[in-house]
């Protein structure tokens, strides 16, 4: 018996030996595969992007019925694989799954995956892998997961209110929205939706409107863009802001994808009454450089007791006015000097001014011409009225700034090397830049646009600097629009933008054919609070003439012209 104890003791101790060997062996840590996903950190609006996703067996073991999943960020548009055991291929939903078998140790392999991603600027997408196994001589089953998130930088789409700054209440507000899309990818399915402020009674829009704030667009191809109308009656106390905002996006199944968001804010003002000063006829005048004014200066006796031998003053400053100029039948004005007097002598008003009577008194002055140098900004000229004994009041007048742009076509450019040719041959495309360069000389001003319609034998190659400049393009009308926003004043303040078209001249084209017509700049003096316009002449090529007007020309010998 004691032998036998002793034998079962040292078997036991033999089993426990074996077992601790074979747990040792078997023994099996998660961490031994490595998963990882590496892809690009940023990528713009619908750009193609690769996901690999990387796994290696770190262990000395095999790990059997693996199987990776690998999920694209949430509203790709595909996810497409590229694996020798399962060829790629689109398929509508996001969750890819691979059958990986066995993975023996130290093996390491690659799966990649392509996917193009929807999202709105900054936004941040997230790509998900799981790959789950199960350890040889183990009946568990591990899994081993990981993320990878990549922002939206950039969207080739502009998307933007045409809405003026400010309006009346209760008058008609027309807007519109413009829409374009450099994309080298089509969208369809599109959707528009737009969010009105409290206030806003919606009249019509065009195209009509699905519950008069969503709008349907069929496709979009690159290069392409479009407008929607509304027309509506704005209401609001004065000086209240009204917001108007819209999103852009794609229909993914039932959900509505944001690929862009616009707001614009538009305030609610009251418009001048009462005026007792007249300049050239209005109370209100707005004065532009080169004018010649006439002031008419009313003066009414409001109280119950007579005025007599009065006197009046009117007191000039401003740099634009010219006091060389300044002409009055009854007034007195030594020349350069830049106050005009009246008294009771020469005016009986002023003689005598009973009460609920009225009075005036005038005279003439020119503003300078735009060629001299004057303040960059707050352009103002003022009118100080003194009734000396009495009582006086100052005017002031704001005076108009000016917008300048100015259209100029080129080939061997230092924007896109456009390489014409020059003339152009007929029934072949040339390709030129179009250069746009515009100006703002003294107030800020704002809602800034230029305008221009395309010829219909030109079209818009998608090459354009700066790339996220707001630029638009009207497929059906073919109208070219750059809205600028706001343009700070001075000379050396200036913006430029460059885009590149291709022509066709048809054989039968004799003559001067135009490549853009007239370009109109616009925009809202935010000193005036009026609309400034100015134009630039259209641009003409032909295949018998190189340059006819203002034609086509090489970008060396042109630089010096391009702000004129």
């Amino acid at each position: 018996m004691r032998k036998l104890r002793i034998f079962i003791i040292i078997f036991a101790v033999f089993l426990g030996i074996v077992g601790y060997w074979y747990y040792q062996k078997n023994v099996y840590s998660k961490e031994v595969l490595k998963l990882e996903i590496l892809g690009p950190a940023e990528a713009q609006l619908l750009e193609e992007a690769e996901y690999a996703v990387k796994y290696k067996n770190n262990g000395n073991f095999n790990l059997e019925d693996a199987k990776l999943v690998f999920e694209c960020p949430k509203n790709s548009l595909e996810c497409l694989a590229a694996l020798e055991e399962e060829p790629g291929k689109e398929q509508k939903s996001l969750r890819r799954e691979f059958p990986l078998l066995t993975i023996y140790p130290g093996e390491e392999k690659t799966i990649r995956i392509k996917t193009r991603l929807l999202g709105k600027e900054g936004e941040i997408l997230q790509a998900k892998a799981a790959l789950s196994y199960r350890p040889k001589n183990l009946k568990a089953v591990y899994e081993r997961s990981t993320t990878f998130t990549t922002q939206i930088k950039k969207v080739l789409l502009n998307f933007e209110f045409d809405l003026p700054s400010k309006t009346e209440a209760g008058r008609e507000l027309k807007f519109s929205l413009n829409y374009f899309s450099n994309l080298d990818y089509p969208l369809t399915d599109i959707g528009i939706k737009v969010e009105y402020p409290s206030g806003f009674q919606f009249v019509e829009s065009k195209p009509k409107a699905l519950g008069k704030s969503d709008f349907e667009v069929k496709s979009l191809n690159k290069t392409e863009g479009g407008r929607i109308e509304v027309k509506g009656i704005l209401q609001g106390g004065i000086g209240e802001q009204k917001i108007f905002r819209a999103i852009f996006g794609i229909w993914r199944e039932d959900e509505f994808v944001v690929l862009k968001e616009a707001a614009r804010g538009v305030e609610i003002t009251e418009p001048s009454l009462y005026i007792s000063q007249l300049i050239n006829g209005s109370p209100d005048y707005v004065a532009r450089l080169g004018d010649l004014l006439h002031y008419e200066i009313y003066f009414k006796n409001l109280g119950k007791n007579p005025f007599d031998n009065l006197s009046v003053i009117a007191k000039l400053q401003g740099e634009p006015f010219d006091f060389q100029t300044i002409k009055s039948d009854s007034g007195e004005n030594t020349a350069g000097d830049n106050t005009v007097i009246w008294d009771w002598k020469r005016v009986p008003e002023l003689k005598f001014l009973d009460s609920g009577k009225e009075g005036k008194v005038e005279f003439w002055i020119n503003l300078k011409s735009d060629e001299q140098p004057l303040p960059s900004e707050g352009l103002i000229v003022k009118n100080e009225i003194i009734f000396p004994g009495q009582t006086k009041k100052e005017f002031i007048t704001k005076v108009n700034s000016k917008l300048l742009i100015a259209q100029k076509g080129y080939i061997g450019d230092n924007f896109f090397n456009s390489l014409g040719p020059l003339p152009p041959f007929p029934q072949q495309k040339s390709y030129f830049t179009i250069v746009w360069a515009v100006q703002n000389l003294y107030n800020p001003a704002g809602n800034a646009k230029v305008k221009a319609v395309l010829s219909p034998l030109a079209e818009l190659t998608g090459k354009i600097f700066p790339q996220t400049t707001a630029f638009t393009f009207d497929s059906d009308s073919r109208e070219l629009l750059w809205q600028i926003g706001d343009l700070e004043p001075g000379q050396e303040k200036k913006a430029e933008l460059a885009f590149q078209v291709a022509l066709t001249i048809k054989e039968e084209e004799k003559g001067p054919t135009s490549l853009i017509s007239e370009a109109e700049i616009s925009g809202e003096d935010k000193w005036t609070e009026q609309l400034l316009s100015g134009t630039s002449p259209p641009i003409y090529t032909t295949f018998n003439e190189a340059i006819i007007g203002e034609g086509i020309m090489p970008y060396s010998t042109s630089t010096n012209d391009q702000n004129e």
